[in-house]
């Protein structure tokens, strides 16, 4: 059990900024990685659709042997995780936008929150921005069109940069010093925010800490792999696999160990 993989699923790519910091805390883990951008984006989608989209992953995951389950989308969390630790009797790590960390560390008092329309509306969100924000202002924003400039590899081009200027600039005058990244997709255009936003905005990225939260259930549940296991990363897709492959290649390069597969899930 030790050695099993670890499970990962998202609405898409952007999972892979989790997958990436999962992977360089965890050197030693075999990773197991679903990509449903099929039917990308899940923000557009009703609970009960996300809440069946995810029950489905997990179920593949299962399958596949994975000992813990990381639901890398803001919207699968918010719409599904409660449901998916009721019917699944095995660990999962969730992620939600970064409220707390950016409302403590505000000098100015006003954040911003970039993430999809799935996540905005959800209870789970909107109960930790009540709870964590104190005197912040928090500015909900809409980022949905982004998913598909980062699902196209459309990151560092004009269109991508007039999206993000209609979001940032007006967040700029009102002056917040951090922008949350509500969607594991978003981490892929840190690059383009910066060139707007330069050095006055803070960008927050949840995955380092969805990482450290994945390595203290397993150190916890003793369940790390042993050193020198010889891993192996698998990546699926429900839909265009070179989406996957070029995100990965570009970001970490093809390994021996690695294998990408289209699958489909009934």
């Amino acid at each position: 059990m030790t050695n099993s993989p670890i499970g990962i699923f998202d609405s898409g790519v952007g999972g892979v900024s989790v997958w990436q910091e999962i992977d360089r805390l965890l050197p030693d883990e075999s990773i197991v990685y679903y990509a449903d951008n099929a039917n990308c984006p899940y923000g557009e989608k009703t609970r009960i659709e996300v809440t069946g989209y995810s029950v489905k992953a997990t179920q593949m995951l299962i399958a596949k042997g994975c000992k813990i389950i990381v639901v890398a989308c803001n919207t699968a969390t918010s719409q599904a995780i409660d449901c998916l630790r009721k019917t699944f009797d095995i660990p999962f790590v969730g992620i939600v936008p970064a409220v707390k960390p950016a409302a403590i560390n505000s000098k100015s008092g006003v954040i911003a929150i970039l993430a999809t329309a799935g996540t905005l509306k959800s209870k789970k969100f909107n109960d930790a921005r009540k709870e964590f924000s104190g005197n912040t202002e928090v500015i909900p924003v809409e980022g949905g069109e982004l998913v598909d400039i980062v699902e196209k590899g459309l990151q560092g081009t004009k269109q991508s940069e007039e999206i993000l200027r209609r979001h940032i600039n007006p967040l700029i005058e009102k002056h917040i010093d951090h922008l949350v990244l509500g969607c594991t997709h978003f981490p892929f255009l840190i690059e383009d925010i910066k060139r707007i936003t330069g050095d006055s905005v803070i960008l927050d990225n949840p995955a380092p800490a969805i990482a450290q939260r994945t390595k203290y259930i397993l150190e916890n549940e003793k369940l790390t792999a042993y050193p020198g296991n010889k891993k192996q990363i698998e990546f699926f897709s429900s839909g265009n696999i070179e989406a996957l492959k070029n995100l990965v290649e570009n970001i970490a390069g093809i390994k021996p160990w690695m294998i990408f597969s289209k699958i489909e899930i009934y």
